[in-house]
């Protein structure tokens, strides 16, 4: 078949097109800034790329003879006022352009909304549900709750709160229920669905095998991890009080923070149906999801992540528009240095941040982290997908990545933390020297401030941070 993919940078629809492609369809796959190619996708035979903001859609630019489209359009993590209205809109672009094609079939993930007092985001989840119906193709929609898989944002949670405490004082949203669903299954159900006329134009609910609170679920989460955990929670925090306790114990963005909340008070339990008669599937328990996340960590081979999405930190514009650096205007701190091994220099430029810290005075850049936390940041916390590979798109502690290419050896980062201004640092070896560039283009009198306030540590972390990338220990 061949399948228009939405989304394609996003957590489930990057894993859903190499599923795809390992059944051999030929993919259509959308992209806001194609130099957000997912690396796993981009050279396929069967895959190729289209550039598409369905916010301002071109027209004529999807190929009139797909077979299915994915709708996988959606980010819990943006601020906007009117996110319901763009949501629509996204939606209502999105169905024009396909109801000009030859296109049978639409996929959409939506969540569980069986509840009576649904979430900002859930009620806006329904609303595209009802703006992607169409009498030109037939609309199946998967509702799911909690996603629990390597990477995604609930996961990520979960263990970020059960591996740093032992004790934890909750909010009484912990008792709410739901029905986790394994990633591997989510997946299974939306690639099962194609071309399956007796799931047109119906909805289904998906979810797994049992009914937890998440509270159960972050215990059953510490057996798997051998770790012994004590809750307790109270009635009393409001629900901004709650979201600022996850923001501040996880890596997630305050923004995030507060749409988990709002949804976590809704029970998520999902209406039986026959659905999984039509895929063939048994899903699996939340042990055994959690358990198969920690072989794909383990095994250093996490397809995607929540954090890969520019809305989880402040970046909102394509990373192609930042990737020159500025000239005029900037103040700079450039270092260079005379590369003794190549090959070690390249990977410890690529093995920089997350575990393996900024090699060089990593407690002043934890300090930092805190203190982009404080001001509503995003943190050292996000870390990195993977400790020895990046792409453009991927999150590095407080840092966005625009440009990697081990080949052209270079790596350019955008400050995601809170700053009076805009930042760059890149690494670039040319002939036999290692040039490292930090750029900030402050914003007013205060963007200017905060750059003679930082640059007496410039001296070391910087100088520091050279020597670490070129000498061998």
């Amino acid at each position: 078949m061949k399948i228009l993919i939405t989304g394609t940078t996003g957590y489930i629809a990057k894993r859903l097109a190499l599923q795809l492609l390992e059944d051999k369809h030929e993919l259509i796959c959308c992209v806001r800034d194609m130099n957000r190619i997912p690396d796993e996708i981009e050279e396929h035979p069967l895959c190729s790329f289209i550039k598409m903001d369905f916010l301002n859609p071109e027209p004529n630019k999807i190929p009139k003879n797909i077979d299915v489209a994915y709708y996988l359009i959606h980010s819990m993590a943006t601020d906007a006022d009117d996110f319901e209205d763009l949501e629509r809109q996204c939606a209502h672009n999105f169905k024009n352009l396909v109801e000009a094609t030859q296109c049978k079939q639409v996929i959409y993930l939506s969540g569980i909304v069986n509840d009576d007092s649904l979430s900002k985001h859930l009620k806006s989840r329904l609303q595209v549900e009802e703006t992607l119906k169409s009498e030109k193709y037939a609309l199946t929609t998967f509702r799911a709750g909690i996603i629990v898989g390597s990477g995604s944002a609930s996961f990520e949670i979960i263990r970020d709160i059960v591996e740093k405490l032992p004790l934890m004082v909750t909010p009484k949203w912990l008792n709410t229920k739901t029905q986790p669903l394994g990633i591997r299954d989510v997946l299974t159900y939306l690639s099962g669905a194609l071309g399956k006329e007796a799931l047109f134009n119906k909805s289904y609910d998906i979810f797994g095998p049992e009914i937890l609170t998440y509270k159960e679920m972050l215990l059953q989460f510490a057996e798997v991890r051998g770790l012994k955990r004590h809750i307790r929670t109270l009635p009393i925090l409001s629900p901004k009080l709650s979201s600022y306790w996850l923001y501040f114990v996880t890596s997630t963005s305050f923004q995030l923070a507060q749409a988990l909340v709002n949804s976590m008070k809704v029970e998520v339990i999902g209406r039986p149906s026959d659905i999984n008669d039509h895929i063939k599937i048994e899903p699996m328990s939340y042990k055994t999801a959690v358990e198969l996340a920690f072989q794909r960590i383990e095994q250093n081979s996490v397809i995607s992540s929540w954090k890969d999405a520019v809305s989880s930190g402040r970046f909102k514009d394509q990373l192609s528009k930042h990737i020159e650096l500025p000239q005029f205007g900037c103040f700079k701190d450039v270092r260079s240095k005379t590369i003794i091994d190549e090959e070690f220099t390249l990977n410890q430029i690529w093995g920089i941040g997350g575990r393996n810290g900024w090699y060089s005075f990593n407690g002043l850049w934890k300090l930092r982290g805190y203190v982009d936390k404080l001001f509503g940041g995003v943190g050292l916390r996000r870390g990195r997908t993977h400790d020895t590979y990046l792409e453009p798109g991927d999150p590095l502690d407080f840092w966005r990545v625009l440009f990697a290419d081990k080949k052209e050896k270079r790596l350019l980062l955008f400050a995601e933390m809170k700053l009076p201004g805009e930042a760059w640092l890149e690494f670039k070896i040319v002939k036999d020297k290692l040039y490292q560039r930090a750029v900030f283009r402050p914003k007013g009198v205060w963007g200017r401030l905060y750059w003679y306030m930082v640059l007496p540590f410039h001296a070391f972390v910087f100088k520091g941070m050279i020597n670490a990338l070129v000498e061998p220990k």
